[in-house]
């Protein structure tokens, strides 16, 4: 199981996310999809080839390059993409299950 951190940010605390899997960030704090977005969608498309039902996209950073993640992972896995969000008034991430070809499903 792995955690898909879509761009690190040093400045955030996200430890707590690894009780749902590894973290493995798709995009450094410094890339910039204006700059370069061929290299940008390579590099997450390697790095999300075998997104399955048992790993998650945390969503931080460049709006774009989370648009490219969910994608990317969607289209690997059957259209499914499992997201966690944050809550901050609890100060804890929710599991959220997509399907893009059905409905958004909570755990």
């Amino acid at each position: 199981m792995s955690v898909y951190v879509t761009q690190e940010n040093p400045k955030v605390d996200i430890v707590s996310a690894n009780q749902w899997g590894d973290l493995v960030p798709l995009a450094s704090p410094f890339d910039q999809i204006r700059m370069n977005p061929g290299r940008v969608v390579s590099l997450i498309r390697r790095k999300l080839k075998g997104f399955t039902d048992d790993d998650w996209l945390l969503a931080m950073g460049d709006p774009v390059i989370i648009g490219i993640a969910f994608a990317v992972a969607a289209n690997v896995n059957q259209g499914r993409v499992n997201i966690l969000k944050w809550d901050k008034m609890e100060k804890t991430y929710y599991p959220v299950r997509v399907s893009v070809r059905g409905g958004i499903e909570e755990l």
